[in-house]
């Protein structure tokens, strides 16, 4: 295992705090969650250093040639992603470099295709996070002069949606999701289902700062003909959807879905939506509760070797189902778990839990200690190679690397703070172990090829920024004792996530 001395220090710390015969039990718990919180700000600061000597305004550092790449547009995606983690984890020095960086990029020009979708989620929701965290709760953790810096998060942001917008500009309102910055055009003639329905928190996040109601109209337009589907074949189950939508007329083209890529954040903004603004969005709320008693009646499922697991499965051809999950659907234990306590429902809180356990279950069956990309349990495709490894673990590996992702941690970090049950946390600090032990380089942190071989297998040579934004942030939040921002206990929320893990403050 590459492991640094910091590290090694604080794992140690974590490992014996228990066994000191003079300290109070409750306090040696508190210096082992402490030392744990440590260890993952450790890991944020290696990847944060490695990406500033060798990337620095690049989007990411490839963590094993040790250079930068542009897939974001060459905006310095890793360093709007990582603010809001750094603001949270106290980083003032880290935070004030990335402030400078980021009131010097010109928002409106890039040679690359833009991605409304990702570009709004990692980009807009990074500012605005950055903005509402450092004009609240931790306005205090840069030097008084700095106001100038923090009010450029907000009037990148306007430039940045306002060069977005022609991206709108459609006979239906639905946006194209490719644009050329240069032309301001696009070829886009259908939309997916995230891509068109994971706007909506971001825009009407800008207008409420702003007080300009067009941010809002726009992404809440398109979203318009996601909460009232046509044709039928648009709705194979109650509230669940399916995945393309065509720009011209608004209409669906496909019965394919479920929670996975390419759907899977519409539905988590639903319920999101309401916790922004209850007074505002009931709608939402009411087609996110469709969706998840949907989930519950028609797509659980459990596999035949392993009748105590729970997965969600996927569904093609209006009502055919497909007993396939992927590492990205795993976020949905949270969701449920975060719908349950803001609608004070039971039910949909254990079902969250218990999506959670059958992701967890994918992490605790690899040799690697970390769960694959993609996974299945369909009896009738069992490879011969797994056969014994599908009867003792109920899945079977379909893509077996690992590209960073934050998904089952998400879940964890979900499930932790609504229980208080410290299993969560136990398995969170396992994977950050396993990755720590697979994905760590010299300089950052990588995607693996193979989550079955016990190191990993082969190294990608890529960092995404979610790695900053979302694995780490809620890595660091499961151990911080006392933190200001984040999911509660409550029917009551005061911040919700985006999809990029970036803290934005509830509507008053």
């Amino acid at each position: 295992m590459h492991i640094s001395r910091i590290l090694l220090t604080a794992l140690l710390a974590a490992g014996t705090t228990f066994g000191a015969p003079n300290i109070p039990l409750e306090a040696r718990k508190r210096q082992a969650t402490n030392a744990r919180a440590d260890a993952i700000k450790e890991a944020f600061l290696h990847s944060w250093n490695g990406y500033t000597q060798y990337a620095f305004g690049f989007d990411e550092l490839s963590p094993v040639s040790n250079k930068g790449t542009n897939s974001r547009n060459g905006w310095g995606a890793s360093i709007v992603d990582a603010m809001s983690t750094a603001i949270l984890m106290g980083l003032d020095d880290v935070v004030l470099k990335q402030l400078e960086h980021i009131k010097t990029v010109d928002f409106t020009k890039t040679t690359t295709t833009v991605s409304l979708f990702e570009t709004t989620i990692r980009y807009l929701g990074g500012l605005l996070s950055g903005y509402d965290l450092l004009t609240g709760p931790y306005k205090d953790l840069l030097p008084g002069n700095s106001t100038k810096l923090i009010d450029a998060l907000l009037s990148q942001a306007v430039i940045l949606a306002d060069t977005l917008a022609f991206g709108f500009n459609t006979t239906t309102g639905i946006p194209a999701n490719n644009l050329d910055f240069t032309n301001k055009t696009f070829t886009d003639t259908t939309n997916g289902l995230a891509t068109t329905g994971t706007l909506v928190l971001e825009w009407t996040r800008l207008a409420d700062i702003t007080g300009n109601r067009r941010y809002a109209e726009l992404s809440q337009k398109a979203e318009s003909y996601l909460l009232k589907p046509t044709p039928s074949l648009g709705e194979p189950f109650p509230g669940l959807l399916g995945s393309g939508v065509d720009i011209k007329t608004g209409q669906f083209t496909n019965s394919n879905g479920g929670w996975g890529g390419g759907s899977d954040s519409f539905y988590e903004y639903l319920i999101k939506m309401w916790v922004y603004d209850e007074d505002k969005y009931e709608l939402y709320k009411e087609r996110w509760i469709a969706a998840a008693d949907s989930t519950i009646k028609y797509l659980t499922s459990h596999p035949q070797p392993r009748q105590d697991i729970t997965f969600v499965a996927e569904y093609e051809n209006a009502q055919t189902l497909s007993l396939n999950q992927g590492h990205l659907t795993c976020f949905i234990g949270g969701n449920f778990i975060l719908g349950g306590q803001v609608l004070s429902r039971k039910e949909y809180t254990d079902y969250g839990l218990a999506l959670t356990s059958g992701c967890h279950q994918t992490y605790n069956s690899t040799a690697s200690s970390i769960g694959p990309e993609r996974w299945s349990w369909d009896p009738k495709n069992v490879p011969a190679a797994q056969s014994d490894f599908y009867a003792r673990n109920g899945f079977y590996t379909t893509a077996a690397y690992y590209d960073l992702r934050p998904e089952v941690i998400e879940s964890y970090y979900h499930a932790f703070v609504a229980t208080g049950n410290e299993t969560y946390r136990t398995w969170a600090w396992d994977a950050f172990l396993a990755i720590n032990a697979t994905a760590r380089t010299a300089s950052g942190f990588t995607a693996v090829s193979d989550v079955g071989l016990a190191d990993g297998g082969g190294k990608y040579d890529n960092q995404e920024s979610f790695w900053f934004a979302e694995v780490l942030k809620y890595l660091y939040l499961i151990f911080q004792e006392g933190g200001q921002v984040g999911f509660i206990k409550s029917s009551e929320q005061k911040w919700v996530f985006n999809t990029e893990a970036h803290p934005l403050k509830v509507r008053n």
